[in-house]
């Protein structure tokens, strides 16, 4: 399997001669190349994981592909189909396995209300936490792609995330709201985390691509 990186929280990913699309979001450039996508993942509500546009844009690209995501975004999307996936469900989808963690974003302040969130591991190998610290309990993560920066991110909070999660690689993602000198920042503290628990950080940039 193959991922690559898009801007800010989009993730594509490649196995089998199929391909799988989590968070296509409004900080994130038109999409290429779907025809062979057999699935989107949406993590939670917030237009930075998904907009009507990029929606729009991919089913005219592959007309009936389902999208997976809480009933929040069931809620927000009004008149797309919806396959609502939950905390602890696991879902099979033409060669892809998706299971599903958490179920609450992280708190931005407490005058917002709360929203649902769904960390997804795909294949046993890829976690993506969506805008959550959601650990997998139980689960060796093979490569966590983990949020570098966002209005509910303390660095010190990521960099205890990834040491919990103690992946055999890990990259950033969720960067759009970072200068480069701040995302430079954040990568090196994640970095020493990961390499805490023997793991290796990649520095990925949009379009980058690393195999699984």
């Amino acid at each position: 399997m193959r991922v690559t990186k898009f801007e800010h929280a989009t993730l594509r990913l490649d196995a089998n001669e199929k391909t799988l699309l989590i968070d296509p979001g409004a900080f994130t450039a038109p999409l290429h190349d779907l025809s062979a996508l057999v699935g989107i993942v949406i993590t939670h509500e917030h237009p930075d994981h998904w907009t009507p546009e990029h929606l729009d844009r991919i089913l005219r690209a592959a007309p009936g592909t389902p999208i997976y995501a809480p009933a929040g975004v069931a809620r927000a999307a009004d008149g797309y189909e919806i396959s609502i996936a939950a905390a602890g469900e696991t879902i099979e989808i033409n060669g892809f396995t998706l299971q599903f963690f958490g179920g609450t974003h992280e708190v931005i302040h407490s005058s917002l209300p709360a929203m649902e969130n769904l960390g997804v591991l795909v294949n046993d190998e890829l976690y993506y936490p969506g805008d959550s610290y959601a650990v997998p309990e139980g689960i060796e993560v093979d490569v966590l792609a983990a949020p570098l920066g966002a209005p509910w991110l303390k660095i010190g909070e990521a960099m205890d995330f990834v040491l919990a999660v103690a992946p055999r690689r890990a990259f950033g993602t969720h960067d759009m709201t970072l200068s480069v000198i701040g995302k430079k920042m954040h990568r090196e503290r994640l970095q020493w985390a990961a390499e805490q628990g023997g793991g290796e950080f990649f520095l990925l940039e949009p379009g980058d691509k690393l195999d699984l």
